[in-house]
């Protein structure tokens, strides 16, 4: 039996797997189940209009345990300092991404106007109206923070 920790090819050649490869693989797996008679989109997730997921479990119990050290990491320490500069440059990538991914819409939203789908166009709007703001590492978990100890006194008084 041959078992291996890598992903290799038929041939046995070690597959270097990039995010652009997965993406095409996963446009060729809804390809697939289209052709069977089966419904599937493989959307990006900023075209979708998904930001980050939500926080892990383990991660949310610890920030709320205040025993996380990527919040630590993250909220005023020196390092998180030296990483301003390279979170400002994220920033500025992902609301470049952001402003392409709103282009895109609302050309939909046009050519759907153009196509007498007023409905479906105003319902793209909307999407793109209501797509969360763009928001670093850094600034979710400071605002999970901010949320964790804002809701401490609330329990408090409870008991």
């Amino acid at each position: 039996m041959l078992t291996c920790d890598k992903a290799v090819s038929e041939e046995g050649v070690r597959l270097n797997i990039r995010k652009a490869t997965l993406r095409e693989w996963r446009r060729e797996f809804a390809r697939h189940l289209r052709a069977q008679g089966i419904s599937a989109n493989a959307t990006d997730k900023a075209v979708r209009g998904t930001t980050r997921a939500d926080l892990s479990d383990g991660m949310y119990r610890a920030i709320q345990r205040g025993a996380s050290r990527r919040v630590q990491d993250h909220t005023g320490s020196p390092a998180a300092e030296r990483k301003s500069a390279a979170e400002a440059s994220a920033k500025e990538t992902l609301l470049h991404t952001r402003a392409k991914v709103k282009r895109g819409w609302l050309a939909a939203a046009e050519i759907l106007d153009r196509q007498g789908q007023q409905d479906l166009a105003w319902y793209v709007r909307r999407f793109v109206e209501e797509l969360p703001p763009v928001r670093t590492d850094r600034e979710l978990l400071t605002r999970a923070l901010g949320r964790r100890e804002h809701a401490a006194p609330q329990r408090e008084l409870t008991r």
